[in-house]
């Protein structure tokens, strides 16, 4: 099965390998290389909505999210931009999946299941050898790991799922939860948060949903999020 896919692997995986391999390459000071890193990155996720249109802008505003949560637990600048990093191109392993799989949004057969939960680990093995994503390879690797441990690719469970991982998971999920008939984005995410609360301690580590939840009034002030998704966490 895995020769199989990679021989289907979309071609816009060169386009952005391509870029990486650029950032990879710049002898930046450390003073702006975060910077530039993130405007770049922000770069390729443009390719990737372009690959993946039917979800597109999901890993900026995954990483948007994913970033408050950090800064809430006390992540260090590092450790936020790693973070960031690896929410900005989380699903970049669907691209390494047959068409068919990484365009898919109906329901699977067990086979086909099965090769999705592969992208977390294609992910991080096309990531890996860029020195700069050496980090956010690893995270983007356990993100669709659960805190119960029934989890993919590895079944690790709780606190030995990396934290930042643990919070990759959470803000994946947000943004992705499809609320069949609700149009309006704020009855969405007031739907989507009720749901992540239902699954704190099985999917989701609970004393991170707690902190999503306690973010909706500080996110207000926010300039990380559109105008629709702050609007959220208004919610009474």
């Amino acid at each position: 099965m895995g020769q199989h896919i990679c021989e289907q692997i979309h071609t816009g995986v060169i386009t952005i390998q391509a870029m990486l391999r650029k950032i990879d390459r710049l002898a930046l000071p450390l003073a702006s290389r975060h910077d530039v890193e993130s405007i770049l990155v922000r770069q390729v996720t443009k390719e990737l909505d372009r690959a993946l249109p039917w979800q597109a802008g999901h890993g900026r505003r995954t990483a948007a999210t994913s970033e408050l949560i950090g800064q809430a637990v006390g992540l260090t600048p590092r450790e936020l931009h790693d973070l960031k990093l690896a929410a900005l191109i989380h699903d970049i392993g669907l691209l390494m999946l047959p068409a068919h799989l990484a365009e898919s949004r109906d329901s699977l057969d067990p086979e086909a299941y099965v090769a999705i939960q592969n992208h977390p680990r294609l992910g991080a093995t096309l990531l890996e050898p860029f020195y700069f994503l050496r980090e956010a390879s690893i995270l983007i690797a356990h993100h669709h790991e659960r805190w119960d441990g029934s989890g993919y690719p590895y079944g690790i469970r709780g606190p030995f799922i990396p934290l930042r991982s643990r919070i990759l998971a959470i803000a994946d999920a947000f943004d992705a939860i499809r609320i069949s008939e609700v149009s309006n984005r704020v009855t969405r995410n007031i739907v989507a948060l009720r749901i992540i609360r239902v699954a704190a301690g099985t999917q989701f580590d609970p004393e991170l949903v707690e902190t999503l939840c306690q973010l909706k009034k500080s996110i207000l002030c926010a300039d990380l999020l559109e105008i629709s998704e702050r609007n959220f966490f208004n919610l009474r």
